[in-house]
């Protein structure tokens, strides 16, 4: 067993043209010995979104703080603290910050997707 506290672990920020105001951690992945699933979580500033995008995997996202939105199936749904969303592999999809605080979700991918 490994025992972590999620501010300990080092973050990537993302910002360009294609993504706004998106630090990204790590968690749980292949260098804590995890071979199935990485444990990824995401702090997007208010004002700040994800790039859209699609891939071949699924994953599977836990809001647990802030107000946003998710597009899937070809619009824009709301998310708040305690929202839980499949997304298909081969799926468009972006998350955007409506609100005026962190959104943060945590986001499962299997093992064979980029870590970050």
């Amino acid at each position: 067993m490994e025992l972590k506290h999620f501010p300990a672990v080092d973050a990537v920020t993302f910002d360009s043209d294609k993504v706004k105001g998106v630090s990204g951690r790590v968690l749980i992945g292949k260098d804590d010995g995890a071979g199935h699933f990485c444990m990824r979580l995401f702090e997007i500033e208010p004002g700040g979104y994800t790039p859209r995008h699609s891939h071949d995997w699924e994953h599977e996202m836990f809001f647990h703080q802030g107000e946003g939105e998710v597009l899937g199936n070809g619009a824009w749904n709301a998310v708040r603290p305690g929202s839980v969303i499949y997304m298909p592999g081969g799926e468009e999809h972006q998350i955007r910050n409506t609100g005026t605080t962190p959104l943060v979700v945590v986001c499962l991918v299997p093992s064979f997707a980029p870590e970050m």
